[in-house]
């Protein structure tokens, strides 16, 4: 399938170039705190990190909460890696007819479904003649909080 132009949710391009932010080199306890440790500070390259294939990665926008229950919420940025090949199980960027969605990919017996992380939501399974494209495969989700 191929499409020209989605306003507004044309992906934008990741840059080639390194993007550096501070790291504190100590893990922070989810639960019981930790005793203070000094707080090395060393430098990672995020674009390192996260992107593997820099010309066929992408920022999307989500909008909306079927995908809740992985951690991507209504307005986080998810980083997307066209070049991925999507697999069962994958958190994937599809096109249904047009119109984007986030989903996490099921491929059992031949058959695709699209399944939300939000149980009010319905599995997508397309219909008869439904147009159903995998665009790419979710790498990382940004979500950020009230300041």
């Amino acid at each position: 399938m191929m499409f020209t132009s989605l306003p507004p949710y044309t992906p934008v391009p990741m840059p080639a170039c390194p993007l550096w932010v501070n790291a504190a080199q100590v893990s922070v306890a989810a639960g019981f705190p930790s005793p203070a440790e000094d707080h090395l500070v060393e430098r990672i390259d995020l674009m390192k990190q996260l992107v593997r294939h820099p010309q066929a990665t992408f920022f999307v926008r989500v909008a909306g909460d079927s995908m809740q229950g992985a951690g991507i919420l209504s307005g986080s940025v998810v980083l997307v890696d066209k070049a991925i090949r999507p697999a069962h199980g994958h958190i994937v960027i599809a096109v249904v007819d047009g119109d984007f969605t986030c989903k996490r990919l099921h491929t059992r017996g031949g058959l695709l479904r699209l399944k939300p992380e939000n149980p009010t939501y319905p599995d997508l399974v397309p219909r008869e003649g439904q147009s159903v494209e995998i665009w790419g495969v979710v790498v990382a989700c940004i979500h950020q909080y009230p300041v």
